[in-house]
C-alpha cells in the first residue's frame, strides 16, 4: 500500500451473488448494548482470538488524538510506509530501522500484534535496486529480506513477504522482480524469509481480489501449487480497498476457498468509501466474512481517521476527521461482538450472524451433512440454554426440551434469536437426547434466518462445519 501513488488509487471489486457466501443482510446479529460485549474494536475482536489493526504512520504520532484513538481502538498495528524497501535500504546494504522501530516499539507497549508490510514490492524500491541486472537483484533481494525480517524476528506475526505480483488477468505482473528473475522469485523470497524468522506467519498480499475473479484464482492456483509442494506460505492478505457500492457476494466464499487450502486469511488494508448506513453495511458485511471463516485471523483498516486516509476525499474510515465515530465504527464492533466465540460459563443468547457460524451440540455426530432443525416456540419468558466454558450449548439442568424463541426479539434484520426453554404446548417440543442432539418432537412454528419467515412448515437447518473435536455446527446459506 503506497499512500501517495496514484497507480494505488485503485478500488477493490468483488463479484458473485451474495447469498453463494452465505452472507445474508437479513443475517441476526448481536448489539453491542448487551450485556458483556465489548466496547472498542481491538478487545472485541480479542473476544474470538483475532485482532483488529490500523495503518499507523509516524508523521501523526505527534497527534494526541491520533496516538489515543490508537491504543484504545486497536490490537493491531501494521507500519504504513515505515518498513517498505526505499525507507529500511535507500542504499544497498545500508539499513535505516528507525522509523519502522519506532511504531513496533509503541505497539509492543500496548500489546499490539504487529503485521510486517512489505518485504518484496515492485513500488517504493530504492532507485538503485532498479539498475541491478538479474544475479544482483536476486542477491540484493535475498539480503534484503534476510536483514528486514531478521532485524524484527520475534516481533511481527505476520510478514507480507510479496506484494501486488499479479495482474488483474490472473497473470504474474510483469513489473522489476518479474521481468529479470521470472516466476521462482517469489518462491525463494517466502524461502528466504522463513529462514528470516522461522515463527512470523507468511503471506502473500494483493489488491482487487476481495471476490472469485481472475486475479484471485490466480493467486489461488499459486498458493496452491505452493503448499503441494511445501513452500513455505502460511497466510494470504486481502486488501479490500472498497466503496460502499461494491458486490461483495463472493466474499466470504472466496476467502473460505483459500483457508480450504490451509492458509490462514487476513483483510490486510480495509477501507471502505463511502457515508452513512451503505458504508455502515458494506464494513459490517466486511467484517461478519471474516468472522464466519475460522482462518480469518484479523482486519486491519488502513490508517485511523479519514483526515489522513490516502483516500481522504472517499471518507473510507471508521473515524471521522475529528476522530468521531461513524456508523461504520459500530457497524463493524456489533459485528465483532457478534461473532465472538462463546466462553465462560453462564446463560445467554445465541445469534446466528452468517455462514460458519457454529452451534455447538454436546456429543452428538460431526459427520458432514448431519443436521438439526431449529423450530420458533413462540412466547416464553424462560430463556435457558447453558453455554459452558469450551463454548458448548447444553440443556439446563434437569430440563429436557429447548426450542428457538423469538418473543421480544422480532424477527426483522439486525435482531437476535433466543435459544430458550420451552414452556410446554403440542408446537412447543425440542428434545435434547442422552448424548446431547436435538430431535423434532412434534411440527410446529419455525423460524427462516435467511427471510426471518415463521411460515408453518418452513425451518432453518443447521448443518455439520468440517469436522473438528468441537462438534460445529454451522448455518447453511439457503
Amino acid at each position: 500500500m503506497n499512500i501517495g501513488s496514484p497507480a494505488r488509487r485503485r478500488i477493490g471489486t468483488a463479484v458473485a451473488v451474495l447469498a453463494t457466501a452465505g452472507l445474508s443482510a437479513t443475517a441476526l446479529v448481536l448489539s453491542s448494548g448487551v450485556a458483556g460485549a465489548a466496547s472498542t474494536l481491538g478487545a472485541a475482536a480479542a473476544q474470538s482470538g483475532r485482532y483488529f489493526g490500523a495503518a499507523i504512520s509516524t508523521s501523526h504520532l505527534g497527534e494526541a488524538a491520533y496516538v489515543n484513538t490508537w491504543g484504545a481502538e486497536f490490537n493491531g498495528v501494521t507500519p504504513e510506509n515505515e518498513m517498505k524497501w526505499d525507507t529500511v535500504e535507500p542504499n544497498r546494504n545500508q539499513f535505516n530501522f528507525g522509523p519502522g522501530d519506532q511504531i513496533a516499539s509503541q505497539g509492543k507497549s500496548r500489546g499490539m500484534k504487529i503485521r510486517g508490510h512489505t518485504l518484496v514490492w515492485y513500488q517504493q524500491l530504492a532507485p538503485w535496486v532498479g539498475g541491478l541486472d538479474a544475479s544482483n537483484l536476486r542477491s540484493a533481494m535475498l539480503n534484503h529480506i534476510s536483514q528486514v525480517a531478521g532485524h524484527w524476528k520475534g516481533q511481527v506475526i505476520a510478514w507480507d513477504v510479496v506484494n501486488e505480483a499479479f495482474e488483474e488477468n490472473g497473470t504474474r505482473r510483469q513489473a522489476t522482480f518479474q521481468q529479470k528473475l521470472g516466476d521462482g522469485y517469489i518462491e525463494d523470497a517466502f524461502r528466504a524469509a522463513r529462514t528470516a524468522d522461522p515463527n512470523a506467519k507468511l503471506c502473500y498480499n494483493d489488491y482487487n481480489t476481495d471476490g472469485v475473479n481472475a486475479k484471485s484464482t490466480g493467486i489461488y492456483n499459486m498458493v496452491r501449487d505452493f503448499k503441494s509442494r511445501g513452500v513455505p506460505i502460511d497466510c494470504v492478505g486481502f486488501q479490500s480497498h472498497l466503496s460502499s457500492n461494491s458486490n461483495l457476494g463472493s466474499y466470504q466464499a472466496n476467502l473460505q476457498r483459500f483457508a480450504d487450502l490451509g492458509v490462514d486469511v487476513q483483510i490486510t488494508e480495509l477501507d471502505i468509501g463511502g457515508s452513512g448506513s451503505a458504508q455502515a453495511n458494506e464494513y459490517r458485511q466486511v467484517t461478519q466474512a471474516c468472522m464466519a471463516v475460522s482462518r480469518c485471523t484479523g482486519i486491519t483498516v488502513w490508517g485511523v481517521t479519514d483526515k489522513y486516509s490516502w483516500r481522504s476525499g472517499d471518507t473510507p474510515l471508521l473515524f471521522d476527521g475529528n476522530y468521531g465515530k461513524k456508523q461504520a465504527y459500530t457497524a463493524v464492533l456489533d459485528a465483532l461482538n457478534a461473532g465472538q466465540n462463546p466462553g465462560g460459563g453462564g446463560t445467554g443468547p445465541v445469534r446466528a450472524v452468517a455462514a460458519n457460524r457454529c452451534l455447538d451440540v454436546p456429543g452428538s455426530s460431526t459427520t458432514a451433512g448431519t443436521q438439526v432443525q431449529v423450530w420458533d416456540c413462540g412466547s416464553g419468558a424462560n430463556q435457558q440454554w447453558t453455554r459452558t466454558a469450551a463454548g458448548e450449548l447444553t440443556v439446563y439442568s434437569g430440563d429436557t426440551k429447548r426450542c428457538l424463541d423469538t418473543a421480544g426479539s422480532g424477527t426483522s434484520a439486525g435482531t437476535a434469536a433466543v435459544i430458550a426453554a420451552c414452556t410446554g404446548g403440542t408446537t412447543q417440543k425440542w428434545t435434547a437426547t442422552g448424548n446431547g442432539t436435538l430431535t423434532n418432537g412434534q411440527s410446529g412454528m419455525c423460524l427462516d434466518v435467511s427471510g426471518a419467515a415463521t411460515a408453518n412448515g418452513s425451518k432453518v437447518i443447521i448443518w455439520t462445519c468440517h469436522g473438528g473435536t468441537n462438534q460445529q455446527w454451522t448455518l447453511p446459506s439457503s
